[in-house]
């Protein structure tokens, strides 16, 4: 069997950090946006955050958006460019705290467009703070001691927040198996196909591990999601067309 990285992807070096979830996120992203045929029809708006070094090693057209303003950038770009794939790609971070505002109206609206949320549980270029999904007792450069839910409250989850509104699709996939690499490809593609057929808003989040923010190795980062962070935040699709799965 030969295996080839699709032509967007360039060959060569990431800045990545060892073990970071976004290299095998951003491929999954544009395997699909090739073997879908939209290479020369599509747009990708990511964050000024991690996410933002996909730019340097993808040749594919990207608008870079100011941090927490993916969804209202990529939505104005779906707007006056109704023909393209327009995907929002950002953190968790900038999505469910300064961008919060934006993810929930851009539900409520229902915009066409393909949105991926990367869930590492701490804001990771700035310097690994606690995020909105930071789990509880979880330590970071702003909570030490750990996430205390008394004073900050639990973790964020948007499968949960987005359940009232009749969007296109809402899934959580995760990057630390072979099995749920392959299902977090198929949930993306289908947030694409639903955005190409008009059906309205889709959002993938994604569970991601950050060694380097959570002061561990790559192999332990693995370790971590598998036997904690998967048991907060359950995987599976939990919106379709509009309806509850």
């Amino acid at each position: 069997m030969n295996l080839k990285a699709p032509d967007l992807i360039m060959q060569g070096n990431t800045s990545f950090c060892p073990g970071c979830g976004h290299g095998i996120i951003g491929r999954l992203l544009f395997e699909n946006i090739v073997e879908m045929g939209y290479e020369e029809n599509s747009v990708t708006v990511v964050d000024v955050a991690c996410c933002s070094l996909l730019m340097y090693s993808t040749n594919a057209d990207f608008v870079g958006a100011a941090h927490g303003r993916v969804l209202p950038t990529a939505s104005g770009v779906k707007r006056a460019r109704k023909s393209n794939l327009v995907t929002a790609y950002h953190g968790d971070g900038a999505a469910y705290s300064i961008g919060m505002s934006h993810t929930v109206w851009s539900a409520i609206r229902n915009e066409n467009i393909t949105v991926i949320v990367v869930n590492n549980q701490v804001f990771g270029m700035t310097g690994g703070q606690m995020a909105p999904t930071t789990l509880e007792g979880q330590k970071t450069t702003s909570s030490p001691s750990g996430r205390d839910i008394k004073r900050s409250g639990p973790p964020f989850d948007i499968t949960e927040a987005l359940k009232p509104y009749k969007i296109a699709y809402l899934a959580r996939g995760s990057v630390d198996t072979p099995s749920d690499i392959r299902k977090t490809k198929a949930y993306i593609a289908k947030g694409i196909k639903n955005q190409m057929d008009n059906k309205g808003f889709s959002l993938i989040e994604i569970l991601s591990p950050c060694p380097t923010n959570w002061n561990v190795t790559p192999i332990d980062a693995i370790h971590h999601m598998k036997n904690v962070v998967k048991g907060v935040y359950p995987l599976g699709e939990f919106i379709k067309d509009g309806e509850k799965v």
